[in-house]
């Protein structure tokens, strides 16, 4: 048996036995406990794919009110954000993300390698100064759930 299989059926035996418990725990939390959600994004093809999945996790809530998420964003995935390149869909969805609170975090690291700034990004943006990844390590760190597309 591969280390996958032994993985999954571990993690599926695990499952098993925690899923009544589980399902019971998720709908006894009290609605005060904003889920954190944080999305890594790199591969520049599944930009459109990522800010579909964040506007999907947005509505399933309930709306922004329910949820606290972050975007991080380095390598080739940064170009799309790019002021001048930015198609409009994506535009329209970095500006309402920003309206919603939701943190879009661009590495500096990438930033340096594309020699763009800030001011060069859409509006919105932070910059992760010690780098996306430490950024998305800073966030697990305080409690955000880890979604990678």
């Amino acid at each position: 048996m591969n280390r996958r299989n032994m993985l999954w059926s571990a993690a599926s035996a695990l499952g098993a036995g925690l899923g009544t418990s589980r399902a019971q725990a998720a709908t006894a939390t009290p609605s005060s406990n904003k889920l954190k959600v944080v999305y890594h994004l790199s591969d520049a093809e599944k930009v459109n794919f990522v800010l579909g999945n964040i506007q999907n996790h947005i509505d399933g809530v309930g709306g922004p009110a329910h949820v606290t998420i972050a975007l991080v964003i380095h390598g080739p995935a940064l170009k799309p954000f790019h002021a001048a390149q930015a198609n409009p869909d994506v535009r329209r969805r970095v500006g309402e993300f920003s309206k919603d609170g939701v943190e879009l975090a661009a590495c500096a690291n990438t930033m340096k390698a594309q020699n763009v700034t800030l001011t060069d990004l859409l509006p919105g943006f932070v910059s992760a100064e010690s780098g996306g990844v430490v950024r998305l390590a800073e966030l697990q760190s305080q409690g955000y759930l880890y979604v990678r597309s």
